[in-house]
């Protein structure tokens, strides 16, 4: 399942995550972030064991800034707090899941 991910939940669902994060940052203006939605949401479906976040931008403009967030849609792989990988983009699911395998 999808997290919505915000400024009040991000320490408990990201930071102290024991498992791996993916962030989507998107938009609900954003063309290629709707193309990439369907990815991100099969991810989370067949990967219980990854912690698969949404950042709306334009609602956390905080956490966009944080990540250094420049083009939409941007994924973010996160194990421990700290960033292992990081994609911009319209991407195939094998290269998102690279990024956090």
């Amino acid at each position: 399942m999808v997290q919505i991910i915000t400024k009040e939940n991000y320490n408990e669902l990201v930071a102290n995550s024991d498992k791996p994060v993916l962030l989507d940052f998107w938009a609900v203006w954003c063309g290629p972030c709707r193309m990439m939605a369907p990815t991100v949401d099969q991810i989370a479906e067949e990967n219980p064991d990854i912690v698969v976040g949404k950042v709306n931008v334009d609602e956390e403009p905080e956490l966009a800034r944080k990540f250094g967030i420049t083009s939409i849609p941007t994924l973010v792989a996160l194990q421990n707090g700290a960033v292992i990988g990081q994609t911009v983009g319209v991407q195939p699911k094998e290269k998102v899941l690279a990024l956090i395998k």
